[in-house]
């Protein structure tokens, strides 16, 4: 699904307007809560004026150290942290619960948390559940049986090269369609492959010393394991060049390119496509999308190359990456060292608890989240959080309403497809069925890895189903307990997640003004990105169809590429500058 996230944009904006969440350890118990502005926090001896930012934070700058397995620390990070111990407080509550249906989706929770969290199981498997994998990647002897062993592990461990999934269609929102995308590479983004910088080179050679290390894990030797590891790089370079940037993949329209099966065909021959579809799990294929055609192009040289070793070693690892987590914590640190304090800075790892928690919230979200709307988000959190969300759409259709650059034709579209927002509010009308889902407890016999592996290929099956099918737009991209909103141009709609709805962005208990501080610039981002440069491109029903005049559009980005030009002569670190046209 394609949305637009909130990612703690904000910074320490709201910290002017902190209130007392509510913490606990074993059971959720509400502290004392103080809604209003924490003026605790504020430095009154600088004039506003001056410096507004350190007149309101001032104090909290100069008492607040970022914690050490944190690389950030903020409003946004501190409300993370308390609605992790809520939940965490809540799933612990449930474990000792003895009256817990088995079968429920709280219970198959907890017996994900527990696999999680029996290091002592994965000690002692160490890499063993990842031999049947290895083994048949080292059996591959060309392009067909590569091709062949790609489409077969698709549904539950995706070794690279290119992937299939089945989402909304960008002009046709109603209806799934199939995309074909990009494969998965080691480095977080493709600057860190073309890049000439000084700090790219060097995360290049710390990359090369990590897959290195890693790959020792599974058998190579020091020598082998170096050399396969400058191949990998190499590999995933070629790949990664091919790719459209961080700026390009933000344009919708460069990443939608439906063709025929017989184009895709003539566009990668060295692939079977009728054969890997039909593996993968789609039946019969008339036409696709495929999100970047040079990338497959280049995927199709790499095949016909048939540098079938080198191409088996960038498998492996991409295997043996994507497991490390699952697998003996001596490999789980292993990896923590290099993905966390090489590329992120992070001085050392969540608790265990914490980690665990994160896996049970991303894969069984829903499952949890039932129990945190319960505790954590009343009917009356939620009325007043709609009015709100009212309130500041109709100060937005004042705003279109003023702009003295649009048409009046234009404003009446952009009013159209504000008003047409769905708004979603604190969690699912109908929440997620687990129900076809197997987890095993350690008790029962299951892994981490075991589960892992049973997850991915419920949560493949679940989207291959939806080929043919309408678009569900009732179901939520996040669970309830993330802090965090988005807006979602497919559905033309903005969420808000009950754990977001909290002090100290939201106390429905609290004075109006702290909330519309708080919560407010929350709501007015997100219905900002219904009209921001990619937003803007999605028209009222949610398709990428041009709303525009030709003379509007024009200002429009002559205005924005301004904007971009502004942020882009800001120099935060000596010789670092913002990239404006991704800022925007």
């Amino acid at each position: 699904m394609n949305k637009f996230i909130l990612k703690g944009s904000f910074g320490f904006l709201f910290l002017s307007v902190a209130l007392t969440s509510c913490k606990s350890t074993q059971e959720v118990a509400p502290k004392k809560e103080t809604p209003g502005i924490n003026v605790g926090y504020m430095d009154k001896s600088v004039n506003p004026a001056d410096d507004f930012n350190r007149y309101v934070n001032g104090t909290w700058l100069d008492k607040t150290e970022i914690p050490a397995d944190r690389t950030r620390w903020g409003s946004f990070d501190e409300l993370r942290k308390n609605t992790d111990d809520d939940v965490m407080a809540i799933l612990k509550e449930a474990i000792k619960d003895k009256s817990i249906d088995p079968n429920s989706d709280q219970a198959k929770a907890i017996s994900l948390y527990k696999t999680v969290l029996d290091t002592v199981s994965r000690n002692n498997q160490g890499i063993e559940p990842l031999k049947p994998y290895l083994v048949k990647i080292e059996a591959v002897q060309d392009a067909d049986q590569l091709v062949a062993l790609l489409a077969e592990m698709e549904s539950e461990m995706g070794l690279g090269f290119f992937g299939t999934y089945i989402g909304a269609d960008a002009k046709n929102s109603n209806r799934n369609v199939i995309y074909l995308g990009t494969g998965s590479l080691g480095l977080p983004d493709r600057d860190y492959y073309v890049s000439d910088a000084a700090d790219s080179k060097e995360k290049r050679e710390q990359y090369i010393v990590h897959v290195s290390r890693m790959l020792q894990f599974i058998g190579e030797s020091e020598t082998t394991a170096t050399a396969n590891a400058k191949k990998i790089l190499a590999l995933e370079t070629k790949m990664s060049t091919a790719t459209l940037d961080r700026v390009e993949r933000r344009d919708r329209r460069k990443t939608y390119n439906p063709m025929s099966l017989a184009d895709l065909q003539k566009l990668a021959p060295t692939v079977k496509w009728n054969a890997y579809f039909k593996t993968v799990g789609i039946a019969k294929v008339d036409s696709l999308v495929v999100s970047q055609p040079k990338y497959i192009e280049t995927v199709e040289a790499i095949l016909k190359e048939n540098k079938i070793e080198d191409s088996k070693a960038y498998m492996r690892w991409t295997a043996l990456r994507g497991s490390a987590g699952l697998l003996s914590t001596e490999i789980e640190n292993a990896n923590f060292d290099f993905y966390g304090k090489k590329l992120t800075g992070a001085v050392k790892q969540r608790p265990a608890e914490e980690r665990a928690l994160a896996t049970v919230n991303g894969r069984l979200g829903e499952a949890l989240g039932k129990l945190y709307v319960a505790k954590k988000f009343p009917p009356e959190a939620k009325a007043k959080a709609q009015a709100m969300i009212v309130n500041v759409m109709k100060a937005f259709d004042n705003r279109i309403e003023n702009l003295p650059w649009m048409t009046k034709a234009t404003k009446e579209n952009a009013k159209i497809k504000l008003n047409k927002f769905r708004v979603k509010i604190g969690y699912p009308d109908q929440w997620k069925d687990y129900s076809a889902l197997e987890v095993k407890s350690p008790e029962q016999g299951g892994t981490y890895f075991e589960n892992s592996r049973i997850y991915a290929q419920w949560g493949h099956n679940e989207n291959m189903a939806d080929l043919g099918k309408p678009v569900d737009k009732e179901e939520w991209g996040m669970s309830p307990q993330t802090v965090n909103a988005y807006f979602n141009p497919a559905n033309n709609e903005i969420v808000f997640p009950a754990a977001i709805l909290q002090p100290p962005f939201y106390d429905y208990k609290a004075d109006e003004a702290v909330n519309y501080g708080g919560i407010g610039a929350v709501i007015g981002h997100e219905i900002s990105h219904g009209f921001d440069d990619s937003g803007s491109r999605y028209n009222a029903e949610g398709n990428l169809i041009n709303w525009w005049s030709d003379e509007d559009l024009k200002q429009f980005t002559t205005l924005g590429s301004a904007l971009a030009d502004q942020y882009s002569a800001l120099e935060p670190i000596p010789g670092i500058f913002v990239d404006g046209k991704f800022t925007l």
